[in-house]
């Protein structure tokens, strides 16, 4: 086996769980002296051994654009990493055993759990359903929240189809900027599936591009219902589960934020103010709960294309389609990535706050658009 140069001083694990033709690849950053990252990527099924060129960059990135088992989003994790041109020829060898480890500590963590999801059946929040069942594929419950209730059993044909009956899908119709809806939804839960481990707070929306003082009264209540209201209602119903738990209680309540929140534009103004009312509600949380064992995770995403756009210009495609012109934006799997993956930590360990951008963006306004 080749040597590594150089020579390794730190070794960080930082892995990636994709998922191909049923079976899951793991993308792992190792990184050396001298800031050089490798990423390896392993099939994680049981094969004698698996391993992985890395070249540099110029030839890695076509060699990986040409492998058929590299989805879109895998490529598109490679491309975006800034130390791309650090890619050193190497070789990398996992006996089985190594391999079945790396890949099954996620599992291992979300065997057994309860998982619910708001707003599940499109975008973000259905591929963080699908992502949480492939990393654990064999003992998972999902609660899958939404108001439309057909779209949701979609959602739930295509996990079982996917992964198998190892995962249990509940659905349910709910829409989180109705109080009493909220109110009532633990009580009208199974017995079963009352135990709830991780909530995400996906359910958002977004309504129009007005400015003050032309803005709809309308579209600024039901922006507060859903985003910020509707999320702190959904909070307070599940984390009396929490804080039941042995030792203070334990649990993770992930919100989902938005660089809306940490920087306001133009025509997004209330949108804006919804999303920095979570990010304010998420910060005082976790410092109400630090003597818990109870995580509070936000995750801001960047222009991500989603349904969001069209509900926001009324279901007009063509203005929505403009918002992605000339730019590679990030998809709903991109997100459901990075959720997975600060779930799935050791208990002791917060990915409190995370900020992901596209490769041609950075900040709320500041995009490149390629060819406009």
């Amino acid at each position: 086996m080749p040597k590594l140069l150089p020579p390794p001083t730190s070794l960080d694990f930082f892995p990636l769980f994709l998922h191909l033709h049923s079976h899951p690849v793991l993308l792992v950053r190792k990184q050396f002296k001298a800031n050089h990252e490798f990423y390896i990527r392993i099939a994680v099924d049981h094969r004698p051994c698996v391993s992985m060129h890395l070249r540099p960059a110029t030839v890695a990135l076509r060699q990986f654009s040409r492998l058929r088992f590299l989805s879109t989003a895998s490529q598109r994790i490679l491309r975006s990493q800034s130390v791309v041109n650090a890619f050193q020829t190497s070789t990398f060898r996992f006996s089985p055993s190594t391999v079945r480890t790396m890949a099954s500590a996620a599992a291992q963590r979300l065997a057994g759990k309860t998982i619910l999801i708001t707003g599940a059946s499109a975008g973000i929040g259905r591929s963080a359903a699908l992502e949480f069942a492939r990393t654990s594929p064999k003992d998972l419950r999902l609660i899958l929240t939404a108001r439309r209730e057909d779209t949701l059993k979609e959602v739930a044909a295509d996990i079982q189809k996917e992964v198998g009956d190892g995962v249990k899908v509940l659905t349910v119709k709910l829409d989180i900027s109705k109080p009493d809806e909220v109110r009532s939804f633990v009580g009208n839960l199974p017995e079963e599936w009352r135990d709830i481990h991780i909530l995400l707070n996906n359910a958002g929306m977004v309504k129009g591009v007005a400015r003050a003082p032309e803005i709809d009264e309308a579209d600024v209540d039901q922006m507060f219902a859903t985003n910020v209201t509707g999320l702190i209602n959904m909070t307070q119903a599940i984390l009396p589960i929490f804080k039941a738990r042995a030792d203070g209680g334990s649990g993770d309540i992930i919100n989902l934020g938005s660089i809306a929140a940490r920087e306001a534009y133009p025509g997004g103004s209330i949108y804006c103010a919804t999303k920095a009312a979570v990010r304010a509600f998420t910060e005082s949380l976790r410092r109400e709960l630090i003597e818990t064992k109870i995580r509070v995770i936000e995750i801001d995403p960047g222009q991500v294309e989603t349904e969001f756009s069209i509900v926001r210009f009324g279901g007009d495609k063509a203005k929505a389609d403009a918002v992605y012109a000339g730019v590679e934006p990030l998809t709903p799997d991109d997100i459901a990535e990075v959720i997975v993956f600060t779930a799935t930590r050791r208990q002791n360990v917060v990915i409190a706050d995370t900020l992901i951008f596209h490769n041609h963006q950075v900040s709320a306004t500041g995009v490149h658009r390629k060819g406009v």
